[in-house]
This record gives C-alpha cells, sequence and structure tokens, in this order.
C-alpha cells in the first residue's frame, strides 16, 4: 500500500512540474484584425494598392475570415489554435489592450516585460529603463542563471532590458553576433547584415534576428528566449500594407521554423512554452491603420499625429496567442473575457513554475491560460 501511494506521488510530481524552458515572441504593432480575420478589403482597396492587390489576393485569399487568417498565418492556426490558446479576438467578445496611457512601443515593450505600466516611459528614446523586466529576473535565480537571452530587430532594445543592469545578452537593431564560439553561419549573418541594406535606420529585417535566434540556440541552449520582431510595424508605419501582410506571413513562417527546431533538440522537445503577443494595436480604418497613439501621446512625443486630437481609435487593441505543455487548449471561457499586455509578464513566470508574486506584486495577474499543477 505505501509503494502504491508512493508511486502515485511521484507521477503526481512529475506530471504536475512546469515546463523547464520558455520562448516569448512579439511582433510589433500587427493588428488583431489581420491575426483573426485575415486581410482587410477596406484597405487593400484603397488605390495605392490597385496595382499589388492582384498578386496579394492570390496569395492571401479565402471563401472566409477563416481561411484568409490560414493563408496569412499558418502556423498560428492549423498549429497553436488547435494545441493552445488565442485571445483577443473582438468579433467573438474577447478583448485584450493595453493598459499605458500612450499606445506606442516602448512604453508596451516596458508593461509587456515588467508587468506594469510606468507613465514615465513616455517616449521611444533608448533611454535605459529604470525597472526590472521579467528577463533580469529570472537572470539572477540559480536556475536560469546565465540562461535568459534576448533578440530584437529594434535598436531600442538594449535600453529596454537594460543590457547595462541586468548583464544579459541581446543582440538587437544592427548589432553583430558577438558571442565565443560563432558558428559559420553566425559569422555570415554579421557579414551579410552588414551588406543587405534595411529600409530604416534603426531596425534590422526580421531574418536577421530570427538567423542569430537559432544560431545561438544551437550553441548555448538558452531556457528563456526573447524574441522581438518588428517589420510589421515598420511597413505600416511606410503606409506599406502589402509589405505589412508579407511581413505577417514571414513572422509566422520564423515562428514555425523556431518551435521545429525546439522540438528537435532534446531540451526543449514537449519541455517548451510560448507566448506570442504585440506592444500595441494600430488604427481600425482604411485611414489610419498605419498608424497607433494615444490622446495623450498626440499631445506629447507622437504631436506628428495631432490630427487625431482624440488618440487613434483601435491602437490599445492586441492580441495574444500561446501553447506549450502547460497551456490549455482551447480555453472556451476567454471568448467573452477581458485581458490587459500587464498580465503578460506574470504569466510567463508562473508557467516557468515561479510564483508571480515572488517577482513584484504591483502587477497583471496571471492569465487564466495556465494548466493546474
Amino acid at each position: 500500500m505505501k509503494l502504491i501511494f508512493f508511486f502515485g506521488l511521484c507521477c503526481f510530481v512529475l506530471t504536475s512540474k512546469a515546463a523547464d524552458n520558455l520562448i516569448l515572441v512579439s511582433i510589433d504593432g500587427l493588428r488583431w484584425q489581420e491575426v483573426f480575420q485575415g486581410y482587410q478589403d477596406d484597405v487593400l482597396d484603397l488605390e495605392t494598392f490597385k496595382e499589388q492587390k492582384e498578386g496579394l489576393v492570390k496569395q492571401f485569399s479565402g471563401t472566409s475570415a477563416e481561411s484568409k487568417r490560414q493563408k496569412l498565418m499558418p502556423f498560428l492556426w492549423n498549429v497553436l489554435a488547435k494545441e493552445g490558446v488565442l485571445i483577443g479576438n473582438r468579433d467573438l467578445g474577447s478583448q485584450m489592450q493595453v493598459t499605458n496611457g500612450y499606445w506606442f512601443s516602448y512604453p508596451g515593450y516596458n508593461e509587456l516585460l515588467t508587468g506594469k505600466a510606468d507613465p514615465n516611459i513616455d517616449s521611444n528614446k533608448a533611454i535605459e529603463n529604470p525597472n526590472i523586466t521579467i528577463l533580469e529576473w529570472l537572470n539572477k535565480q540559480s536556475e536560469y542563471q546565465g540562461k535568459v537571452a534576448a533578440f530584437g530587430s529594434w535598436d531600442v532594445f538594449p535600453a529596454i532590458i537594460n543590457r547595462t543592469r541586468s548583464g544579459l545578452p541581446i543582440n538587437a537593431g544592427f548589432e553583430s553576433a558577438d558571442w565565443a564560439g560563432l558558428s559559420d553561419k553566425a559569422q555570415w549573418l554579421n557579414t551579410l547584415q552588414t551588406q543587405v541594406p534595411s529600409p530604416w535606420h534603426n531596425v534590422r529585417l526580421d531574418a536577421f534576428t530570427f538567423g542569430f535566434t537559432k544560431e545561438y540556440i544551437l550553441l548555448h541552449q538558452p531556457k528563456v528566449i526573447y524574441v522581438a520582431l518588428g517589420e510589421t510595424d515598420d511597413f505600416a508605419h511606410q503606409g506599406n500594407y502589402p509589405e505589412y501582410l508579407r511581413g505577417a506571413n514571414r513572422a509566422d513562417k520564423f515562428i514555425a521554423q523556431l518551435w521545429t527546431l525546439l522540438q528537435s533538440m532534446e531540451q526543449y522537445q514537449d519541455n517548451t512554452n510560448l507566448i506570442i503577443t504585440v506592444d500595441h494595436g494600430r488604427g481600425d480604418s482604411a485611414q489610419s491603420w498605419q498608424h497607433h497613439a494615444s490622446p495623450k501621446a498626440v499631445k506629447g512625443y507622437l504631436n506628428g499625429l495631432k490630427q487625431y486630437q482624440d488618440g487613434i481609435p483601435g491602437a490599445d487593441q492586441i492580441w495574444l496567442a500561446a501553447m506549450g505543455p502547460d497551456v490549455k487548449e482551447s480555453v472556451g471561457s476567454q471568448q467573452t473575457s477581458n485581458f490587459t499586455l500587464d498580465q503578460v509578464a506574470a504569466t510567463a513566470v508562473q508557467l516557468l513554475g515561479f510564483d508571480y508574486l515572488q517577482f513584484a506584486t504591483d502587477i497583471g495577474r496571471p492569465l487564466p491560460i495556465i494548466k493546474q499543477r
């Protein structure tokens, strides 16, 4: 009888153990509309996209919103939606938004990574973040020390994660890979990055961010990986809806390749949780889709958008997707709930088996997507 009890207890401990690894991915400014509905006709029908419309419709069309979104982001809808959970489909009453008062990137990333909005972070200037992110905190925990890494397309991430204070390995913007033992592929990416022009002065193409992430994983096997993709936001600011769509499609492919790589490695296979989300939304009309700003922001840092005195409707609306051994599958109850970006940090910490209150007591509560252990 004692042996049976002991065996049962062991089984409980084994099945209730949290996954050891976490990958957090952000896709800058990707709207919930495209994620849940596919390309938007009101935007694609604009005169400026007339010559490209036929090719885009051929690539991403479908007979319904479900089929259109599946073509745009096949990994998200063919794999993650079946094995995990998605939040933010407002057509079904599922709502998620930011809590910060600005609705643009640095305030959003701070909220995402620290679990609370900071009213003093009111610009995108590369000022070192006074707040401690979950990445920095996790790196101080004995089982994760030296096992946390971040990769971003935007060159402000070293400041957002405060590399000076945190000491975390961060590769962002146009930085070269500089870790010991660089693979031939990483060295090639270093060279190629100097030869391929980016459309922007402070954001590199996501292919380099993905490539460096992959090479670092193969060499160092970090337990916590943050990947911040940026093309969608920057193409949107250019008013380039075709490339915004292709950027979303590429992001989905990068995540799929990353997930396949992790599942092929013993450390990560069936031992990794994945979270995908964004830092802010965008305008909800064909006239405003390329912008994002709150009423407070247009009176301050984003005063170039002062024609939107009341802010840009929809720019605070976001979404989230997650899957893994500790994430509930197809949580129907999420569809009529209201969640916020400040809940992601606590969710990530709890998915790794920590009490989120150990990190901070004044942050958003974990999202109810975690399986009972």
